[in-house]
C-alpha cells in the first residue's frame, strides 16, 4: 500500500515533536450489537452486507488526515514516542480495526459482530463494552466437555443467513456470558517479560492467594508461552489474540486459523453458506501484512488511559487499596523489558494486575480453557476501570462496590476487609479506583 505523502510528512512531524495524534471519531457500524439475553440467544439475526471484492482483494481503507495537536493524551491515542513508520502502522491498524466486514469479504457464515470497534468502543476506540458473548459446555462427573462437535465452546450468535444460525445445544448444561475487555495499553502488557509474571507465582502471598501462570501454545510461534490476553489469559501474543478474534468473532479465517467454524458443527450447513475460499484474510504483497497484522498493530501501539489526578479522598484510598489486600492480585506496576521499540522499552506499566489465574470460587463461569479451570480467571487489569462499567466477567456488577462485594475464592479475604471498612474508607477506595 502506498503512503499518502502528506500523511507521511505529518507523521514525521508528529514523531519529531513527540506530540500525539488527534483522535478520530468513533465509527458507528450499522449493525451495532446489543447485550445478549440472560439465557443466551435463541435466534440469530441475518446479516445483509454490501458486496465487496473477494478475500484475496480485501480493500484497505484510505487514511484519515492527522495533524499534531497540543493537548493531553486521550483515549485512542497512540503510545508517545513512536517513530513515523510505527505511527503509520498504528493509523493503518486503526482503519482496519474500525472497518466493517461483509459476507463477500469473508464475514461469517456465523459470527458475533461485523467489526472490532462494535465491541470495543467504550471510553474510546479500543475500549470495553456492555456487549457479551456466550460460552457453553457440559460437565459430567466433574469433567468439562467443550462440545466442540456441536460448535462449542463459543456461540456465534449472528449469521449471514437465518438458515445458518447457531444455537446453544440441548446437551449444554453450562452456559455463561463474557463481556468485552478493553484493549488500551496492551502493547505494554505484551512487552512485560515472562520472568516478571512468573515471579508473581513464586512470591509468598497472604490470605491463601496463590495464582498461576497460564502456559499456552502460541499459535504464531508454536512455542509454549505465558498467556496474558483474554479473561482466562488464553492468548500469549497480540497477533494470536487478533487472529483468534477474526475467526471466532467475525468468522474471518486467516493463516493461523484457516478452518471456518461450522454452525453447531454441521459441515453441510457450512458448505452451503461458506462460499469464500479459506483463508479469507490473506497477506497483501505490498505491505507484507494481512488484516490480522494491522489489527494487532493497533492494539500494540494503543496508549493506556492516563490516570486522573488524585483528590484527597482518592489519595487516601490508595493506602486503603494496599491495606485491604487488593494489591496482592491487582499488582499496581510492572515494567517492560528491553525492546527494540523505544516506546515499549523498559517502561512502567501501571496495569493493576498480576496477569495470573486465580481460583475465584462462585465467580467462576464453569468454562475450561486450556489449563484454566472453570473456577479460574485472570486478574483483570484495573487501569481504565473508570470507563469499563459494568464489572466482572459477565457484567453482573453495575458498580465497583458491587464488584468488590462479589469477590470469592482467593479474593474473599480482601472482600471481607472491604465490607468492614468505614463508609468513608470504602468511598476513598472507590474514589481511587475511579482515577485509574
Amino acid at each position: 500500500m502506498k503512503t499518502n505523502p502528506l500523511i507521511h510528512h505529518v507523521l514525521l512531524a508528529v514523531a519529531s515533536t513527540g506530540l500525539s495524534l488527534a483522535q478520530a471519531p468513533i465509527p458507528q457500524p450499522p449493525h451495532s450489537g446489543q447485550p445478549l439475553p440472560p439465557n443466551g440467544p435463541q435466534q440469530a439475526a441475518p446479516f445483509h452486507g454490501q458486496p465487496l471484492q473477494r478475500a484475496a482483494m480485501r480493500p484497505r481503507p484510505s487514511h484519515r488526515p492527522m495533524a499534531p495537536v497540543t493537548r493531553p493524551a486521550r483515549p485512542s491515542d497512540p503510545l508517545p514516542g513512536l517513530s513515523a513508520d510505527l505511527l503509520l502502522a498504528f493509523s493503518d491498524g486503526f482503519e482496519e480495526f474500525t472497518k466493517e466486514e461483509t459476507a463477500d469479504g469473508g464475514l461469517g457464515p456465523i459470527f458475533n459482530q461485523s467489526s472490532c470497534v462494535t465491541c470495543h468502543l467504550q471510553g474510546g476506540t479500543g475500549g470495553a463494552s456492555r456487549i457479551t458473548v456466550t460460552r457453553f459446555g457440559r460437565v459430567e462427573k466433574g469433567i468439562f466437555n467443550s462440545l466442540d462437535a456441536l460448535g462449542g465452546s463459543l456461540l456465534q450468535a449472528l449469521s449471514i443467513d437465518p438458515a445458518a444460525r447457531e444455537f446453544v445445544p440441548r446437551e449444554a448444561n453450562i452456559v455463561s456470558h463474557r463481556q468485552t475487555t478493553p484493549l488500551f495499553g496492551l502493547g505494554l502488557v505484551e512487552a512485560i517479560p515472562e520472568s516478571t509474571i512468573l515471579a508473581g507465582v513464586r512470591s509468598g502471598k497472604p490470605d491463601g492467594v496463590k495464582g498461576k501462570a497460564h502456559l499456552v501454545t502460541d499459535v504464531v510461534s508454536g512455542k509454549t508461552m505465558v498467556g496474558r490476553f483474554g479473561w482466562k489469559a488464553q492468548q500469549a501474543t497480540l497477533l494470536a489474540f487478533s487472529a483468534d478474534a477474526y475467526v471466532n468473532e467475525m468468522g474471518v479465517t486467516n493463516r493461523f486459523f484457516p478452518t471456518e467454524n461450522a454452525p453447531n458443527g454441521k459441515a453441510d450447513v457450512l458448505a452451503a453458506y461458506d462460499t469464500i475460499a479459506d483463508p479469507e484474510d490473506s497477506i497483501d504483497p505490498a505491505t507484507g501484512k494481512a488484516d490480522i497484522d494491522h489489527s494487532a498493530d493497533f492494539m500494540r501501539f494503543l496508549a493506556p488511559l492516563r490516570p486522573l489526578p488524585l483528590s484527597d479522598s482518592a489519595n487516601a484510598g490508595k493506602t486503603v487499596f494496599q491495606s485491604t489486600g487488593c494489591a496482592v492480585c491487582h499488582t499496581p506496576r510492572m515494567f517492560t523489558g528491553t525492546n527494540d521499540i523505544p516506546a515499549l522499552n523498559q517502561k512502567a506499566v501501571d496495569l493493576y494486575s498480576d496477569l495470573l489465574l486465580h481460583e475465584m470460587g462462585i465467580l467462576g463461569d464453569g468454562i475450561v480453557q486450556g489449563e484454566a479451570s472453570g473456577r479460574e480467571f485472570k486478574t483483570p487489569p484495573l487501569w481504565g476501570a473508570r470507563v469499563s462499567a459494568p464489572y466482572l466477567h459477565d457484567g453482573r456488577a453495575p458498580t465497583l462496590d458491587a464488584a468488590i462485594r462479589a469477590h470469592d475464592g482467593e479474593g474473599a479475604a480482601s472482600k471481607i476487609r472491604y465490607t468492614k471498612l468505614s463508609v468513608q474508607q470504602r468511598q476513598q477506595l472507590l474514589d481511587f479506583i475511579e482515577t485509574l
